[in-house]
């Protein structure tokens, strides 16, 4: 399994920002996608997951009813898109995938995203 996330950028406080992991290997299996963020000096927080079996997601109390997280028709490509961005949504966003009932969890490489005026 391969994750490869994009989309990070520079944005001012209430924008928009859409990031994109993009996935292979999977084949049919089932698989628990989830985004993740750690900020400087932090440690990493749990934004978004979503089960590839029915599409239903769970948000982190922090980004709820701003983040929405979708995927493509298939589920090899899952989307956050980030509205009404707060400078504390800044940091390294990173999408994980995990196949029940394994433990073991695949990382994609990260994507800074910057909110600042």
């Amino acid at each position: 399994v391969q994750l490869v996330e994009s989309g990070g950028g520079l944005v001012q406080p209430g924008g928009t920002l859409t990031l994109t992991c993009a996935g292979s290997g999977f084949g049919n299996s089932r698989y628990f996608m989830t985004w993740y963020r750690q900020a400087p000096g932090k440690e990493r927080e749990f934004v978004a997951s979503l089960d590839s079996e029915d599409g239903s997601t769970e948000y982190g109390d922090s980004v709820k009813g701003r983040f929405t997280m979708t995927a493509d028709a298939v589920f090899h490509t899952v989307y956050l898109q980030m509205d009404s961005l707060k400078l504390e949504d800044t940091g390294v966003y990173y999408c994980s995938a995990r196949q029940p009932p394994y433990a073991y969890i695949y990382w994609g490489q990260g994507t800074q995203v910057t909110v600042s005026s």
